[in-house]
């Protein structure tokens, strides 16, 4: 039997949500559990999608007593099998300096004042 799939669509409003699809077509969802630091996330619903059988939207509460600077990591698992079918990462607080995103501005400032030293240098010595 192959798992039950689940697709993030989207995080609003301190919820995240998703798209739960079961393999077989089952009217019974697979029983989620949500986790941070191994701790439990309650408050989590699952609701049939009439229009697909076998599928179901997940709606997942963030706790913003979770929430500190830095990355929190929450991990949704099938119960029974305990195999992690989807995660999500939010990030607060100051920038992280190993973050691919400062990293890449930080390059980018650097090469337009390259660009501008080079131009500086053709124009004076041209």
């Amino acid at each position: 039997m192959t798992k039950p799939q689940l697709v993030r669509a989207r995080i609003q409003a301190g919820v995240w949500e998703g798209v739960l699809t079961m393999p077989d077509g089952s009217a019974a969802p697979a029983d989620l559990q949500v986790t941070h630091l191994s701790q439990n996330i309650d408050g989590i619903t699952v609701t049939p999608r009439p229009d697909q059988p076998g599928a179901f939207n997940i709606s997942v509460p963030i706790p913003a007593e979770l929430l500190t600077d830095g990355v929190q990591t929450f991990l949704i698992a099938d119960r029974d099998s305990g195999e992690t079918l989807n995660a999500f990462s939010i990030v607060t607080g100051q920038p992280l300096e190993t973050d691919i995103r400062a990293e890449v501005d930080l390059l980018r400032e650097e090469l337009d004042m390259l660009k501008r030293a080079f131009r500086r240098h053709c124009t004076e010595t041209g």
